[in-house]
């Protein structure tokens, strides 16, 4: 896995993982790497200090995002998962499965799974990925 620090042409910096160093490329030549912020397909790579590791063994880190802006990351994320996938419920992996297996139409979706049918459909190549939990409302907490 490699990390890379982004930016959209807005301005948003992040981070992402790839699997190799050519996966920023094919992935944003796709349009699949977006900006969490303000979802532009707009990004590039940029120069990114690499961690050191010290005679204590610790390695120099760059600050990240704040844990604010890392909420509304998972926010947006959670909301346009919503906004456009189909909500499949308890069916997610038997559903996740058979359109991986093209007996179903291809489309996004989400639902729930419970950790063994997960576990199973990331052994047999099915592409999925945890949905982030939305993080509460602030109100609430008061």
């Amino acid at each position: 896995m490699i990390r890379y620090a982004l930016a959209c042409g807005a301005g948003h910096t992040f981070e992402g993982w790839f699997g190799g160093s050519d996966d920023f490329d094919d992935q944003s030549a796709r349009g699949l790497v977006t900006c969490p912020a303000c979802g532009s397909p707009d990004v590039r790579k940029q120069i990114m200090a690499p961690a050191v590791v010290t005679s204590k063994g610790k390695a120099g880190s760059v600050p990240g995002p704040s844990r604010e802006m890392m909420m509304e990351m998972v926010s947006r994320v959670r909301r346009h998962v919503e906004d456009n996938f189909d909500y499949v419920g308890d069916a997610f992996a038997r559903e996740a499965r058979a359109i991986h297996e093209g007996r179903s139409e291809e489309r996004g979706i989400y639902g729930e799974a419970t950790p063994e049918e997960a576990r199973a459909l990331v052994e047999d190549g099915v592409p999925v990925a945890p949905l982030p939990q939305a993080p509460p409302d602030r109100r609430d907490l008061n």
